[in-house]
């Protein structure tokens, strides 16, 4: 697939008013067209919890998203509240439905920073550049026009999509959240990392599952910049499960660590 080709949408998703949202195609999962990859979704109630008494100074430290199911496209709303409120650390509560019916909930601590306060004990790490724009072919099964897929920029490093358990990818969000508004770096990292799974899928898509119902990021500092290096690898066990894991990165070193449980069975 060239990149050069245009995004699927405008946004992944389209404002209708208030917390309600139209889902785009660029929602869409490689397991089933009509249902939404796990990023947006994750993303979407990231702006949720961003927006539920903001505090630029306390941003997201920790998210755990859980998907109750596969999450159709359609009309979707978000709402957010505080569970534990608190001057350094508090404890929010997200849930997204979609025509009406609850699809998905998160849970976020959000801890306060001061900029620059322990500026002395950060490290930063090397990262590979950025490799050109090459042809990309999706899974076997998954069309080229697949809209998750497109509306992010995926440039491997190493490994490719399928049949590869490791991957270090740079990728960039090529479209805003929802439409009118720009996305806020977070949003962006939630958007891509619950890929980590697919970008480090042993197993073909068109004969096995191998779904996570939920994804945990651990945040250590929001992106820098648009381009983000997610260093991922997946294990599988011997009894239907598996764990796929990742680390992020920014030109400036580590941002989060994401972590997902996998079920794994014949399709």
């Amino acid at each position: 697939m060239s990149l050069g080709s245009e995004p699927p949408a405008e946004a992944f998703y389209l404002p209708l008013g208030g917390d309600e949202f139209e889902a785009t195609q660029a929602t869409s999962s490689p397991w089933d067209t009509a249902l939404q990859h796990g990023g947006p979704p994750a993303a979407l109630l990231a702006r949720a919890i961003e927006r539920c008494d903001p505090q630029p100074s306390m941003p997201i430290a920790r998210i755990t998203v859980d998907m109750l199911g596969g999450i159709p496209r359609g009309r979707v709303r978000t709402e957010a509240r505080i569970v534990r409120p608190g001057r350094r650390i508090e404890l929010i509560d997200a849930r997204m439905f979609v025509d009406g019916a609850l699809a998905v909930r998160a849970s976020a601590w959000r801890i306060r920073q001061a900029r620059g306060s322990t500026q002395q004990f950060a490290r930063t790490e090397p990262v590979p550049p950025i490799p050109p724009e090459v042809p990309l072919r999706f899974f076997e099964g998954v069309p080229d026009d697949w809209g998750y897929g497109r509306a992010v920029d995926w440039r491997f490093v190493a490994g490719a999509l399928g049949g590869s358990a490791e991957a270090l990818v740079w990728t960039r969000v090529r479209i805003p959240l929802v439409a009118g508004e720009p996305s806020t770096p977070q949003q962006r990292l939630l958007v891509v990392a619950d890929a980590t799974n697919g970008l480090t899928a042993q197993l073909p898509i068109a004969d096995w599952w191998f779904i996570p119902p939920t994804l945990t990021v651990t945040v250590q500092r929001a992106p820098g910049s648009e381009w983000m290096l997610i260093d991922a690898a997946s294990t599988i066990g011997p009894h239907g499960t598996g764990m796929a894991r990742s680390r992020m990165s920014d030109e400036h070193g580590l941002l989060a660590v994401v972590t997902q449980p996998l079920m794994v069975a014949p399709r």
